[in-house]
């Protein structure tokens, strides 16, 4: 299985916040994940929109953290945030249907995430009680290991109506020979009348001149 490569973006908003994030950056690599974090990859004398433009470029998913303050800078294209979205943006521009963005959901109490992801699903890590579900939802969405399979196409049960052969539920010219035959042996004439024909098995001179 190739190992995906997740670059995590999310605001500075707080040192709580920054150890969340890291932990949840080495969870992921434990997992099989290549969780890329500017905590380990950058230092001091780096160039920070050069990291954010190759991570991103050359992740296979972007996880991004959402919190108050990070919606708010997306939105308003502030800061290191502000840019990633300009960067994540262009690329999913790509294509309409790009599934590289994976919101999460940090901030208790709201689900707000910005404005250019509000048509994507996100993964709730607002409840810190539901965490060990969130993170085993966001570990198979990064490896492609969904929980549940789309089960295979099985036969059709039933059979188009060309290829049923029509059964025939009586044979008309049977009936007719039984019919002369039982009226010869109740009688003594050596022939039968049409209109007897017609009376005893009870059709339509029609339907019995099509027989």
């Amino acid at each position: 299985m190739t190992i995906p490569k997740v670059f995590i973006s999310y605001s500075h908003d707080s040192q709580d916040h920054k150890k969340w994030v890291m932990d949840l950056a080495v969870r992921l690599r434990n997992s099989g994940v290549d969780a890329i974090l500017d905590q380990w990859e950058l230092q001091p004398g780096d160039d920070i929109p050069h990291f954010m433009e190759r991570h991103v470029a050359s992740s296979d998913r972007v996880v991004m953290v959402c919190t108050e303050k990070y919606v708010e800078k997306a939105n308003a294209g502030r800061g290191g945030v502000g840019y990633e979205k300009m960067i994540v943006t262009s690329d999913l521009m790509k294509s309409i249907d790009s599934n590289k963005v994976v919101p999460i959901i940090r901030q208790a109490g709201t689900h707000h995430v910005p404005t250019f992801l509000k048509s994507k699903l996100f993964v709730d890590f607002s409840q810190n009680a539901d965490i060990e579900f969130s993170f085993d939802e966001l570990v198979r969405t990064l490896v492609g290991a969904p929980l549940f399979q789309k089960p295979p196409i099985g036969n059709n049960p039933f059979k188009p109506v060309s290829e049923t052969p029509v059964e025939r539920t009586a044979d008309a010219v049977m009936e007719l020979m039984r019919f002369v035959v039982g009226r010869f042996e109740r009688s003594v004439l050596d022939w039968v009348l049409y209109s007897e024909v017609v009376a005893g098995m009870r059709v339509s001179r029609i339907l019995l001149g099509m027989v």
